[in-house]
Order: structure tokens, then sequence, then C-alpha cells
């Protein structure tokens, strides 16, 4: 990984994007998006995530954000990872229903048995490339490509009408998720 992704600064705010392996288009389902709405709000209460913006795509997602608590943001976005990847997939395997479940479990297990630090399954690709945001300009050009996201894919016609995104909060509309700090 070179040198100008990664963590530096543990007091800085941080854009990350982070993919499903292959780019599988899990987030299509409700049960799975919750897990990921879920966990953003367990770390923004109790493991000091400060959530400037975020957005969920059908097979990846976008999070600008802070650590605010003891935790570096390299090892708090670890934990986040982790713990939705366990937590999804084990969803999968329980889903009977779920008409991709082979082949998404298949996958997770290839992309673990290629990655030496991986056992079981892999559900998030390694890359998370953090950018600090270190200027009012550069987070607003960030937070603006979150938003933009679900309007460049053709989703909807205008950021807060997509659900799955902090866009309806920087509108003045309330949002999935609490205390989204708004840095607009």
């Amino acid at each position: 990984m070179s040198r100008s992704h990664k963590f530096h600064k543990p007091e800085a705010a941080y854009f990350v994007s982070f993919a499903v392996v292959e780019w599988l288009d899990v987030f299509t389902k409700e049960k799975y998006i919750k897990i990921i709405l879920d966990c953003l709000t367990f770390c923004q209460k109790e493991k000091g995530m400060e959530i400037y913006a975020w957005v969920i795509m059908t097979n990846h997602m976008h999070l600008v954000f802070r650590s605010i608590g003891d935790q570096k943001p390299g090892h708090l976005l670890g934990d986040f990872k982790r713990f939705t990847s366990n937590t999804i997939v084990k969803a999968i395997k329980e889903n009977t229903e779920e008409r991709k479940r082979e082949i998404w479990l298949n996958k997770f297990q290839k992309s673990a048995n290629k990655s030496s630090n991986v056992n079981h399954h892999q559900f998030w690709r390694h890359d998370n490339h953090p950018i600090e945001v270190y200027s009012y300009k550069f987070v607003a050009q960030k937070i603006n490509y979150v938003h933009n996201n679900p309007v460049k894919a053709g989703i909807v016609r205008r950021p807060e009408d997509y659900a799955y995104s902090s866009a309806k909060d920087y509108a003045g509309e309330k949002g999935l998720l609490d205390d989204i700090v708004i840095a607009l």
C-alpha cells in the first residue's frame, strides 16, 4: 500500500471507499443494508465515530468520518469492516431464500483463499484508500461526491431522494442515521 493511502493523523477526518469482493451487488436487500446501518449507529454511539457523510450503494460504500474516541481511525474502520463482514456473511448463510446465496458464499471463500490474512470468507475488498480531508473545500468536494453517487448511477435524480445516504440530512430532512455532523 502506498504511503498516500494510510491513516497518518489520528485526529483527522477521512474519506474512505470500500467495496464487496468482486463488486457483488449484496446491498440490494434491506436486511444486509440494515446490518451496515446498525453498525454505523453502534460505532457512532460506542466507538467514537463521527460521521460527516455516507452512502451505501449496491456493491460498495463511501464514508467521511473521524475518530473522536480512543481508537485510531484505521482500527475503527477495521473493526467496522470485520464486524459487518462476519454479520453479513452469517445472514447470507442463514437466509435459505437468498437466490444468490451459494454463488456469493463461493466467491467469498475463493477471495479468502487468495488472501494471507483471511481464514473462512472475505466479504470486503482490502483496499480502502483513506484520504485525509484537510480543508473545507476538499471536504465539500468529497461530501458532494458521496451524495451524488446514486445520481451518477442513475438511481435517483436528486441526492436527497436516495434513502441510503446522508444527503437527506444535508437537505434539511431526517436521514436514517442520527447525529450526522453537517460539515457544509
